[in-house]
């Protein structure tokens, strides 16, 4: 005789009244020690620009004062009048205006092309290629600084911003092509063919539906290209000559090195100095941000 066994559903017991509010307070006591630490960081961090903000407002007399202040007594706004009287630092920041704006978007156009192209296309050796091109971010700048300035030497361009710019027209460096290549290869390929049913080109393809999709990539490429051509030291100072050539970056050896007739020490002025180069970079990143975001976490969902 066969015997059948019911089955009854299971009935969910509500949790107790105490262990949900001790869940919840051990969720609000975990959210509490981590704004704490984000918040204790970031003090700490922004110290040093604190720091800075007020030494640029201090008197000479007072930077050497033991033990430090950390608000100037008497602020002295001269010091960021003084930045432009001591130094030709206007011309600096035309000149560092210049220099990033066209390899900026040298940058931009050239690297987005060629991982359009990595992307996009087939062609036989392409991931071989493809990881040629990755292969030269391990290559420090350094060891091709001597072959690259006998270049520029040759082609006659020292001491102009040629050698500053016109590299970053030709591919763009191999960061920002693996960058906007894992992000256009996130775009579908079916708006590739649609295009070319109604007669568009590669190129068309590239320009009118590739670069417009791909906003939050490139506002993280400029961004990550701005910043570097804004500080860049060490290019400037071996292919640039002239001080009315110079950037804003060599021009901060102004208030260092002292190269001037007086001899008063100049570290409010050089901190005036160092707040008004760190001004565009910061107000370029906080108000393309969201861009910027988006740009990090949508790279790289598909290989």
């Amino acid at each position: 005789m066969a015997t059948t066994q019911s089955t009854t559903p299971a009935v969910l017991t509500p949790r107790p009244a105490q262990a949900q509010g001790g869940f919840l307070w051990m969720q609000r006591l975990g959210k509490f020690v981590i704004y704490t630490l984000a918040i204790v960081t970031a003090i700490l961090f922004s110290l040093p620009f604190f720091w800075t903000i007020t030494s640029s407002l201090k008197p000479i007399t007072e930077i050497y004062v033991f033990p430090p202040t950390f608000f100037p007594q008497e602020p002295r706004w001269a010091n960021y009048r003084d930045v432009f009287t001591i130094a030709p630092f206007a011309r600096f920041i035309w000149n560092t205006v210049v220099i990033t704006a066209l390899a900026m978007i040298g940058q931009i156009l050239s690297a987005a092309a060629v991982a359009y192209g990595f992307s996009r296309f087939r062609f036989p050796g392409r991931d071989g290629l493809f990881f040629l091109v990755l292969s030269t971010m391990m290559l420090p700048w350094q060891v091709t600084i001597v072959p690259t300035f006998l270049l520029f030497r040759y082609l006659g361009w020292i001491n102009t911003f040629l050698p500053l710019i016109v590299p970053s027209f030709f591919g763009g460096g191999a960061f920002f092509i693996f960058l906007l290549r894992q992000f256009f290869m996130t775009i579908p390929r079916d708006l590739d063919e649609a295009a070319k049913l109604d007669g568009a080109s590669s190129v068309r393809i590239f320009w009118n539906i590739i670069l417009p999709l791909s906003t939050a990539a490139i506002a993280t490429v400029a961004i990550f290209s701005f910043i570097n051509h804004w500080n860049e030291f060490i290019a400037p100072l071996i292919f640039l000559n002239s001080p009315d050539k110079f950037t804003v970056s060599i021009g901060l050896r102004y208030f260092v090195s002292n190269p001037f007739e007086s001899d008063e020490p100049r570290e409010a002025i050089l901190m005036a100095a160092s707040l008004i180069v760190a001004l565009p970079p910061l107000i370029l990143f906080f108000a393309a941000q969201k861009y910027f975001v988006q740009g990090i976490v949508t790279t790289g969902l598909k290989g």
